[in-house]
């Protein structure tokens, strides 16, 4: 079977539990038509770039599918009839990452950097003279 990427924005007035049953109904699609869920990830309450339907953020999901065309087909036409999906895309790739993505790769990344320390402790920094005094 093909395999498919699907990431859905979900609308920012929406709980946690909401957007996870958003998720499971996905799943549920894709399962009654014959394909798998490989991964589901939740990349959190994000800003989007710009407003989509009155929303300055929105939640974010990722699915990795292994789904024959006509439940993705059948994925797509129950997002575009739910109110909360604000957007959605679905993409078709050669293979599937094993790991996880690179939007929860990048989370980590951002939290093994440490503390930045005083930046007075650098070499060759100059304190502007409305500093000092």
């Amino acid at each position: 079977m093909p395999l498919y990427e699907h990431v859905f924005l979900a609308r920012q007035d929406l709980a946690q539990a909401q957007v996870d049953a958003l998720a499971e109904n996905a799943t549920k699609i894709i399962t009654d038509n014959g394909g798998k869920v490989v991964k589901t990830e939740t990349w959190g309450l994000r800003s989007l770039a710009y407003r989509i339907a009155k929303n300055r953020k929105a939640h974010y999901v990722a699915l990795d599918l292994d789904a024959p065309a006509g439940a993705v087909a059948e994925l797509e036409r129950q997002s575009n009839i739910n109110e909360d999906v604000i957007r959605f895309l679905t993409i078709r790739v050669d293979e599937l990452d094993k790991g996880p993505s690179a939007m929860m790769r990048r989370g980590d990344k951002e939290r093994d950097r440490g503390p930045r320390g005083d930046r007075d402790e650098r070499p060759g920094f100059r304190a502007r003279e409305e500093e000092v005094e």
